[in-house]
């Protein structure tokens, strides 16, 4: 389901988790969305319980390219309930509501993109014209904003995980113009599985889901005097939207990615259509905190083949 509040977050989980085969496996995750401490004492687990283990599994899992602890956290919606308190509205001035949309900073952030002077990301794919701007809550326009994009490929894969993109493929950073605004030429985002091969995977067929998510861009904004902005914006019509495997998707993260025809495209090329994103993002006052990079490494070899899990 797609998360309006927090109290959705729990809905969502317990809904999911209803696919579950394994009763004592669905019992145990069920309770864990009750207090922790209660449901430690009342689930009589101990050490030797897979329910507790797992996260440590994650851990020892992870890897620079891979980190199976994030899929843990997204599959059991932890950052998600982390994230949503510091969702505001507020008003552009555009006289609308927006909102700061926050989420998860998710497994690809690389944090060493350089600035893109092209105002383009490079790959071949759907045309994608992004139009963002960057205000405070009073509305004002906000320059000077670092901001960094990423995104997966048309097939589906960061280019972290793919070793037929090139280094730094679809990724970026901008500065926000005099209105508080950054423009860049892509290509449409695809969703895509997360990957299977570890503690993330066995927790997925635990709990009888798929590991797709639906497709999105990245954006990371940052200045001096505000709060680091993390956030994903998704596409309106993914038909994984409703069951993100990270129950990521708020409904203020939902975008509208506008198809153009040929004849109507806001761009010269006409071999096909052309897409276009136009999103206003609010910047809160606080300090600036980047994140640290979950990932550090690309992979090598041939291009990974992730399974697909109904």
């Amino acid at each position: 389901m797609i998360i309006a509040n927090e109290s959705d977050v729990t809905k969502a989980v317990l809904s999911e988790l209803q696919r579950a085969p394994n009763a004592r496996f669905k019992g145990d995750h069920v309770g864990l969305c009750a207090p922790p401490a209660r449901f430690v004492r009342e689930a009589k687990l101990t050490g030797r319980n897979s329910t507790l283990r797992w996260p440590t599994w994650s851990r020892s899992a992870s890897t620079a390219r891979d980190p199976q602890r994030g899929g843990a956290d997204g599959g059991l919606a932890r950052r998600v309930r982390a994230d949503l308190p510091d969702q505001h509205t507020a008003t552009t001035a555009r006289s609308r509501p927006t909102t700061t949309c926050w989420a998860v900073l998710a497994h690809a952030f690389p944090g060493h993109a350089e600035r893109r002077l092209d105002r383009a990301l490079a790959d071949a794919g759907p045309v994608l014209l992004v139009d963002a701007s960057f205000r405070d809550r009073a509305g004002k326009p906000v320059t000077g904003v670092e901001v960094d994009i990423w995104q997966s490929s048309p097939e589906g894969f960061y280019e972290n995980q793919d070793p037929v993109q090139a280094d730094m493929n679809l990724r970026g950073k901008f500065l926000t113009d005099g209105e508080g605004r950054i423009s860049f030429r892509s290509v449409k985002p695809a969703g895509y599985p997360i990957p299977i091969d570890g503690p993330t995977g066995d927790l997925l067929r635990a709990q009888g889901r798929h590991n797709m998510r639906p497709a999105h861009l990245h954006f990371l904004a940052s200045k001096d005097g505000f709060k680091t902005l993390i956030s994903q914006i998704y596409v309106q019509d993914d038909k994984f939207l409703d069951t993100d495997v990270q129950f990521g998707v708020t409904r203020h993260l939902i975008g509208n990615f506008v198809r153009h025809e040929n004849e109507a495209a806001p761009a010269p090329e006409r071999d096909g259509a052309v897409y276009s994103l136009t999103h206003d993002f609010v910047m809160e006052p606080g300090a600036t905190k980047l994140p640290r990079p979950p990932i550090s490494g690309k992979a090598r070899g041939e291009r990974p083949k992730i399974p697909h899990l109904a």
